[in-house]
């Protein structure tokens, strides 16, 4: 059976709580992993691999909040879209970290230093919308 592109779920407010508790936590140990870091480029593809679970939640969160619903499945790409229907820079900011997910957590080369930095600053600014916008 093949998986539906764009599929949603509506969600309830302890979704959203749990969702963003969620991003509090990845980036919370992405900084604790970065503070522990010998170089810029120790540990790079882990802090990238929660910087990108940390955004994924984030947009959950903002979505609950905003639209009822967050993205389901395997494709990453309906969530960037659903986000989207909040604010373009956040779809934007959700794009940029997902395409870090698979050279981050599946290819053999690790991550550039300057998409390491990148990864930081856009889950940053995605939970800091989260926190915002679902915030309680």
């Amino acid at each position: 059976m093949s998986k539906k592109a764009g599929r949603t779920k509506p969600c309830t407010a302890a979704e959203r709580a749990g969702r963003l508790a969620k991003a509090e936590q990845f980036l919370r140990s992405a900084e604790l992993i970065d503070a522990y870091a010998d170089e810029d480029d120790d540990l790079a593809d882990s802090y990238t691999t929660l910087c990108v679970h940390a955004g994924i939640a984030a947009a959950d969160a903002i979505c609950c909040a905003r639209l009822g619903e967050m993205a389901r499945g395997e494709d990453h790409r309906s969530a960037v879209e659903l986000v989207g229907k909040v604010d373009k820079a956040l779809a934007n900011d959700l794009g940029a970290l997902l395409g870090m997910k698979t050279r981050a957590g599946y290819d053999h080369t690790p991550i550039a230093g300057t998409d390491r930095k990148r990864a930081g600053r856009v889950a940053s600014r995605l939970l800091v919308e989260a926190r915002r916008i679902a915030g309680t």
